[in-house]
């Protein structure tokens, strides 16, 4: 999936790795969250098969930089995944209920402060909903032509709020659920 993430993001510009990596931060981590090594090693194999191509520029008194272009191959690729059916439900991972459905055998009060400790987590994460909303809004004034894919990203974003507050929503109860019953 971090292939099609810098494909699509590089179909809007060209860009460095730093740059694309900051771009993913402000935007698609809520979804998708992408390591610096992941995103270089998938840059390499999308310049190997073609999908984009990097050019060197070089900078007086400073270090030179990699700028990576998206190529007609790799938009080809972008538009042709694009137009496969969404016809499954991707496949769920979840750290944290993997670890409450064995959970059982803790005693309460570490129980309860491993789910605290990842509601505090939840709670910090709120505000990089509100900082995305300003990138979107930032985007679409240095680039009207961008307003389209911007109401599709706040659709993300909005996606990530909601499913942020359901899910402290269903930690506040399950804390009440134990704190009460066990």
């Amino acid at each position: 999936m971090l292939k099609y993430i810098l494909l699509g993001i590089l179909n809007y510009s060209p860009m460095t790795g730093y740059d694309l990596k900051q771009f993913i931060d402000g935007s698609t981590s809520h979804f998708w969250y992408a390591q610096t090594s992941q995103i270089y090693r998938t840059l390499d194999q999308l310049e190997t098969a073609g999908c984009l191509r990097s050019v060197i520029e070089h900078q007086d008194a400073k270090p030179s930089k990699r700028i990576y272009h998206i190529t007609e191959k790799g938009r080809d690729e972008m538009r042709q995944w694009l137009h496969e059916p969404l016809d499954r439900i991707p496949p769920a991972k979840n750290e944290l209920l993997v670890f409450l459905f064995f959970a059982g055998q803790l005693d309460k009060d570490t129980l309860l402060n491993q789910l605290k400790l990842q509601r505090d987590q939840y709670l910090q994460q709120q505000g990089s909903y509100d900082a995305a909303t300003g990138f979107i809004k930032q985007a679409v004034e240095e680039q009207p032509e961008l307003a389209r894919d911007a109401r599709l990203w706040e659709a993300t974003r909005r996606f990530g709020q909601i499913a942020q507050q359901a899910y402290l929503q269903w930690l506040d109860e399950t804390i009440v659920m134990i704190e009460e019953e066990f």
